[in-house]
């Protein structure tokens, strides 16, 4: 066994075991990836501050989510095809996350079902919603998340279409894998992942086939996918959503200040900052850099979270000092469930809360709710670089700053 110290230690031995189509399908942004890097870059130009002399005894790390407990403020962010990084992924990773204490959400686009999830576990888990066109499948996924005691509904506002992967596009991703030769012959090379998935029934969209009509093998599902996505879902939709759950919701995928506004205006129990990992709006600024301004522009009207770029303990504070109530981590977890299962997400985990822990006490803080803005640096320009400019017609209003 390898000594692992980072999540970079824990990605490359994913990248060695995972077959490329699914490693490419996480490790990867769409169009030029530039939103995808600087969702990163950017975590690296804001400095931590340290102070020495003080009392670093008697920690806490404890937080809370949607007023949910939690060990950490950080929550397993739900990711598509989990169950192709490794077999059964959305169960490991769950029972990972309820063992350690912190939230997990399952994506709508999972290999393992609301369900096949809800026999694993013991506790409520999050659900994450993508609206789809059929009203029939929305009413009855909603039902069956109520039904699983999912303790929060987390809806997805930025993929109403899909933004082009170009790497997605390239390996012919599917689930599972069609067996063309260069298929074949990489997953020739992934023993250890074919022989997991070997063991497994789960090797297909479980929230999706079987429920959805007219979706019961794999072409089917790709047809019926690439057409459900719902452009034109508005807030009117989602008050509609909101009304049918009836419980905790989490907007996803705010990226701007009027957003944000609007969103705490509508009555969300949290909003996330996010740009769905740089996965759609190729060129839009990283969460960490609009993060001040959403929180400038709603204060504590409702919880701010904030997804992306985040790879480590130090990252988690930082976004904490910026304002974020909590985090939520996607790619991080994920490197761990490719690397080793239900152990490597719970090393993760291990590894983000040790260095959250130690970078606090040398920042002087013993309280992680006392995170604030005094415990970073930020760079000239870092939070007013850009403007947004004046509609045209508009020349008298005065470029805002972001």
């Amino acid at each position: 066994m390898p000594v692992i110290t980072s999540i970079d230690d824990l990605k490359r031995m994913h990248r060695a075991r995972t077959p490329r189509m699914f490693y490419d399908y996480a490790e990867s942004g769409s169009y030029t990836e530039q939103t995808f890097r600087e969702n990163t870059t950017d975590f690296a130009r804001l400095k931590l501050r340290q102070k020495v002399a003080v009392d670093m005894s008697n920690r806490s790390l404890a937080s809370d989510m949607v007023g949910l407990p939690t060990a950490m403020p950080v929550a397993l962010a739900p990711v598509g095809l989990t169950g192709m990084q490794h077999a059964d992924g959305e169960i490991h990773a769950a029972r990972a996350a309820e063992k350690f204490g912190v939230p997990f959400c399952l994506s709508t686009m999972s290999i393992c079902s609301i369900e096949d999830v809800a026999q694993h576990v013991t506790k409520p888990f999050m659900f994450q919603l993508y609206v789809m066109k059929d009203q029939d499948f929305l009413a009855a996924i909603i039902e069956r998340a109520k039904k699983a005691r999912c303790s929060a509904l987390v809806l997805t506002l930025d993929l109403q279409i899909l933004g082009q992967r170009h790497k997605d596009l390239k390996n012919g991703l599917s689930a599972p894998p069609k067996m063309t030769l260069p298929t074949m012959l990489d997953l020739a090379t992934r023993w250890r992942w074919g022989m997991g998935m070997l063991r497994t029934k789960r090797r297909f969209f479980g929230n999706i086939v079987g429920h959805a009509k007219g979706v019961g093998d794999t072409s089917s599902l790709m047809s019926w996918t690439a057409e459900q996505f719902d452009e034109r879902l508005d807030w009117d939709k989602i008050a509609r959503i909101r009304d049918m759950w009836g419980g905790k919701l989490i907007l996803k995928g705010i990226l701007d200040p009027d957003d944000a506004r609007i969103a705490a205006d509508f009555g969300a129990d949290a909003i996330i900052v996010s740009n769905h990992g740089g996965r759609q709006l190729d060129g839009a600024l990283s969460s960490i850099r609009m993060l001040p301004h959403i929180v400038k522009a709603i204060g504590d009207r409702v919880e701010v979270h904030m997804d992306g770029g985040i790879r480590s303990g130090q990252d988690v504070l930082k976004a904490l000092a910026l304002g974020a109530h909590s985090t939520w981590i996607g790619r991080a977890w994920l490197h761990g469930l490719g690397a080793m299962g239900e152990a490597g997400v719970t090393k993760a985990l291990e590894i983000i809360r040790k260095e959250l822990d130690i970078s606090m006490a040398l920042c002087g803080e013993r309280d992680i709710k006392a995170i604030g803005p005094q415990n970073v640096m930020i760079p000239r320009g870092f939070l007013d670089e850009y403007e947004i400019a004046a509609p045209m017609g508009a020349s008298q209003a005065a470029p805002v700053a972001v």
